[in-house]
């Protein structure tokens, strides 16, 4: 038999020597196999991909055995020698892009670091195997977008940038930390499809840690299911899904959200909460010495519907579309947005200064970035009330720290999380925590973008139970941003599809995702992700 590529052997990680977050596993990657690394946030399946690199934060203690790479012990490597492992003979894609890259410097310039670091090449073979990464992560005009900065990408171009990072090295094995995350299901499935290839042309070993078990039966050869630190079951794929032995694995598997949900989900009559009418946002090109205006990028384009109260309206379309620049302009975030706004009935446009800032009450946001949309040194007590100490400053101290108490324990986090900070909690726990911060003014509406794109099923069925059980409770709507067209199927009421700044189709759930109409949206239903263990 042929060894493994990649072996761990009873791994633990501990941070300041008694907080246990991985408790004595063992598994093996083969060369040129996909092994799929799956559970609930915070189960350590993260912490677990960095401490085979030795990525760890100083607080943090790593005993094994050993983790060997084609036979040799990293446990014994210096820094230094591990720098030469980091990148080259592994690559490692995080799971957050905007934390990840650097926002001073240009996407080529990340991407050229890289390679200057590992391989002996002219400056022009290193500008040209740039362009050629940028190229197969399907950046559209890639000898255009080079020199652009990571906040001028959208989520999912971002990610993309990070997967050729990743690429750049030529790597043995990639470690894939939920990597298509932020991308709508078209460019998934054109991901996969690269991520795959380069497995078929290079032998490289793929590491995926996701909870889109979807994604993971397309893609993965093995599958281990991590919980509490722990590997409880690590089997074959089609064993995995067909023939699961552990419950907690059979818990996975019974909250995978599905379409068929939109069969007996009924759109009913409401009256409206918001009204949206011819709604843009322009953004000026410049060009020249004295940068005059010679057009305009047209993010969002003549953009009109209603959401009805206690309704959730679905909004989908792939990365860079206009999905969260329209959400974002509508809560006036972000400038350029124009056109009329109505909310309860009164013109958001007609408002300013105290009583726009009153009515900001009715309208919250949950952003698509848990850890880059809260202040990493205030804790967590205090950013869940902000709103609260912001818009209801007559609440009394105690008053509000009850109610913090009280939207923790509902986004399923313990009390006591209001004394860390954000920093301390895994992606899909910072993630509740945003959703805690914008229910707590009560609003009327709120702008979900992604909220669930970074939490594992189980995590995920518990949240979309959690919004339904509010908008039932309190009759709140919701605009809801997604990629995932099975979550759609089981929170929202209307679907609208979005294409270059336009919405294409509007419908009910069961018309849009069953009798689709516009072919952009016969071609997002096809790119889905299903399970396909066979």
């Amino acid at each position: 038999m042929n060894r493994p590529l990649l072996s761990v052997n009873n791994l633990s990680v501990a941070f300041n020597r008694h907080q246990k977050v991985v408790d004595r596993i063992s598994f093996a990657i083969n060369p040129g196999e996909t092994f799929a690394l799956v559970g609930e946030s915070g189960s350590g399946k993260s912490m677990t991909a960095l401490s085979v690199l030795r990525l760890l934060p100083d607080n943090a203690s790593i005993e094994a055995e050993a983790i060997t790479l084609n036979g040799d012990n990293l446990l014994e490597h210096s820094e230094l020698e591990l720098c030469r492992v980091r990148g080259r003979r592994i690559g490692l894609i995080f799971q957050d892009p905007m934390s990840s890259l650097n926002p001073v410097m240009t996407i080529g310039s990340q991407i050229a670091e890289v390679i200057e670091s590992h391989f002996s090449l002219p400056k022009a073979a290193v500008q040209a195997r740039v362009l050629e990464l940028l190229q197969q992560v399907e950046i559209p005009h890639p000898a255009q977008r080079v020199n652009d900065y990571p906040h001028q990408l959208s989520g999912g171009q971002r990610q993309r940038v990070m997967i050729a990072i990743a690429l750049a090295g030529k790597p043995d094995l990639l470690i894939a930390d939920e990597p298509t995350t932020s991308l709508d299901v078209t460019i998934q499935a054109q991901i996969l499809t690269l991520l795959k290839g380069i497995q078929q042309q290079t032998g490289m070993a793929l590491w995926l840690i996701s909870h889109d078990l979807a994604l993971v039966s397309t893609l993965a050869d093995r599958v281990a299911v991590m919980q509490r630190g722990r590997i409880v079951e690590t089997g074959a794929l089609p064993d995995f899904f067909h023939q699961p032995k552990h419950p907690y694995t059979q818990k996975l598997l019974q909250a995978l959200p599905s379409m068929q949900s939109c069969l007996t989900h009924q759109a009913q009559e409401a009256p409206p909460l918001l009204k949206v009418e011819d709604f843009r946002c322009y953004y000026p090109i410049r060009k020249g010495l004295f940068k005059r205006v010679v057009d305009h990028v047209r993010a969002v384009d003549g953009v009109s519907f209603t959401i009805p109260r206690g309704k959730t309206l679905a909004l989908v379309g792939e990365s860079g579309c206009g999905k969260t620049t329209l959400g974002k302009a509508l809560l006036n975030l972000i400038p350029g947005g124009f056109g009329q706004v109505s909310l309860d009935g009164v013109d958001l446009g007609q408002l300013t200064g105290e009583a726009l800032r009153q009515k900001r009450a009715d309208m919250q946001i949950v952003f698509q970035d848990p850890f880059s949309s809260m202040n990493p040194r205030m804790l967590v007590g205090d950013i869940v009330a902000e709103g609260l100490r912001a818009l209801h400053p007559g609440i009394g101290s105690d008053a509000r720290k009850e109610k913090v108490r009280h939207l923790l324990e509902q986004v399923g986090l313990p009390a006591d999380s209001a004394l860390r900070y954000p920093h301390e909690f895994s992606g899909g726990q910072r993630q509740r925590i945003c959703i805690a911060r914008a229910l707590a003014v009560n609003p009327k509406l709120i702008v979900c973008d992604e909220p669930t794109s970074a939490l594992d099923v189980s995590v995920q069925a518990q949240i979309i139970e959690l919004l339904k059980m509010l908008q039932r409770e309190s009759q709140v709507s919701y605009l809801f941003i997604t990629h995932d067209l099975a979550v759609v199927a089981e929170i929202a009421d209307e679907v609208a599809v979005m294409y270059r700044g336009k919405i294409v189709e509007h419908g009910e759930v069961k018309q849009v995702l069953i009798e689709p109409r516009h072919d952009y949206t016969r071609k997002l239903l096809a790119a889905a992700p299903v399970l396909a263990a066979g």
